[in-house]
């Protein structure tokens, strides 16, 4: 099965021109390791409004398996990804965002302070993941092993999780 996604940078010096997207790049590029296709990718202002916009679009118009932002998951108060977030979801997978702290807090104690968010819109798969290009590919290696299996069971597969 080949996953469709979807790279959302939130910057707000980036969606200006003013810095290099480094995150949503390493994102991509970890995501095609485990076969995924990327779809679309955008860098936009850290805006509730446009964030929550731009994920409608993504897993609505472009129907996308997979849907990875990157920034905007501290506490800042331009910090709104998850917020956003939770206004598109239909369902919270708050196992698969404990995981990324349980695993970042081995490396750093600022990984409590994250409010990322991983859920469900529709039939695609969201995650929230931090801005800097090594919390990014940090935070999503530990994702990795789960989420084709993650994208199969929201798309309808109806097999046992434990018959495989």
């Amino acid at each position: 099965m080949i996953i469709r996604a979807g790279v959302i940078t939130m910057s707000d010096r980036g969606s200006k021109g003013e810095r290099e997207d480094l995150s949503g790049p390493e994102v991509a590029r970890l995501l095609e390791g485990i076969g995924c296709r990327i779809v679309c990718t955008a860098m936009i202002p850290d805006e509730t409004d446009r964030i929550r916009e731009t994920l409608i679009r993504f897993a609505d118009e472009e129907q996308l398996d997979l849907i990875v932002t990157t920034g905007g998951t501290g506490v800042s108060p331009r910090d709104l990804t998850p917020d956003a977030t939770l206004a598109v979801i239909h369902k919270e997978i708050p196992g698969m965002a404990e995981a990324m702290r349980r695993a970042s807090a081995a490396k750093t104690p600022h990984a409590m302070i994250s409010r990322a968010v991983v859920g469900i819109r529709g039939t695609s798969l969201i995650v929230n993941l931090p801005g800097s290009p090594r919390g990014a590919r940090e935070n999503l290696e530990v994702l990795l092993p789960a989420i084709p299996h993650a994208v199969e069971k929201i798309k309808g597969d109806e097999t046992e999780c434990g018959s495989a």
